[in-house]
């Protein structure tokens, strides 16, 4: 993970008018990136969507997946991809997850446009909604297992002290009144409630500043939010949500702020809550 994990709309602005070679990757919905979007930009809404379990036949088709798509918009080897949404918790954190979806597929020259697509609006950039021709490349996965954990990986934590299983999932979720940020009509998305057991909590929320559009707190804040927690930057943790996209969002957080023992678990709530035997935690109230 190279140089400057986040990009502020001037930043990117000024490397863009030197003719740094850089990708932008729009993670918005289709619609919304052909109503406009930043000049050059392609858009991967895949990554957003993308569920997968962290078994080797999933992630080895997610791999598939992803090579074909990001050598489909062009990402050549060593080119710097700039990844943004609406703004950082829009889409809860999707450019975030792309930010560290590259790194674990072996791209680690990637960054995030800090507050997204509203932040470069508010700074009175341009957008327009031109077609973005591209020619394909050889783009090639190298994946990077240091930064994933798997099921196994999650399971064996639960027994072991040495590693901090982070949950940082919406309030509704950590207290078990939802199964996951896609529950509608007051049916879950998920097939169960809970928690992972021996997780600690932190609401993603946390970790971004109160303005009108969010940015990441300063790295003695953030250190000393994770202080209070009892988790430190020489830590074991493994971060979860739902389908790692929130996970992404801290990781990156937390990676700015000096963490280096940091890993995702990829399918997160989406494959823990589907396997019956995998145990889980309700809240004091959910289990009464």
């Amino acid at each position: 993970m190279t140089e400057s994990i986040v990009l502020t709309a001037t930043e990117l602005k000024a490397t863009l008018d030197n003719n740094d070679d850089i990708l932008l990757i729009d993670v918005r919905d289709t619609a919304d990136y052909a109503a406009e979007h930043i000049p050059g930009a392609v858009n991967v809404p895949d990554i957003f969507y993308h569920l997968t379990t962290t078994s080797e036949d999933e992630l080895s088709a997610t791999y598939q997946k992803f090579e074909d798509i990001l050598s489909g918009v062009g990402l050549r080897p060593g080119q710097k991809a700039v990844l943004y949404e609406d703004g950082l918790t829009t889409r809860f954190g999707s450019s975030c997850r792309g930010w560290w979806l590259l790194n674990h597929l072996g791209h680690d020259n990637t960054a995030i446009l800090d507050k997204g697509l509203a932040g470069w609006k508010a700074t009175g950039l341009a957008t327009d909604n031109r077609t973005v021709a591209v020619a394909p490349s050889d783009f090639k996965v190298m994946v990077n297992n240091d930064i994933i954990a798997t099921r196994d990986d999650v399971l064996a934590a639960i027994e072991d002290d040495s590693v901090v299983l982070l949950d940082n999932r919406d309030a509704r979720e950590w207290f078990c009144e939802g199964s996951s940020p896609y529950d509608a009509d007051g049916v879950d998305y998920s097939p169960r409630r809970g928690r992972i057991p021996t997780a600690r909590w932190l609401e993603w929320y946390e970790l971004l500043d109160d303005s009108d559009i969010p940015s990441f707190k300063s790295a003695s804040e953030i250190t000393d939010i994770l202080a209070a927690k009892g988790i430190h930057k020489d830590d074991d943790i493994i971060i979860y949500c739902f389908k790692g996209s929130r996970a992404s969002n801290t990781f990156a957080a937390l990676k700015m702020a000096g963490f280096t023992r940091l890993r995702n678990y990829l399918g997160s709530w989406y494959e823990w809550s589907a396997d019956e035997s995998l145990p889980i935690e309700l809240a004091p109230s959910a289990a009464a």
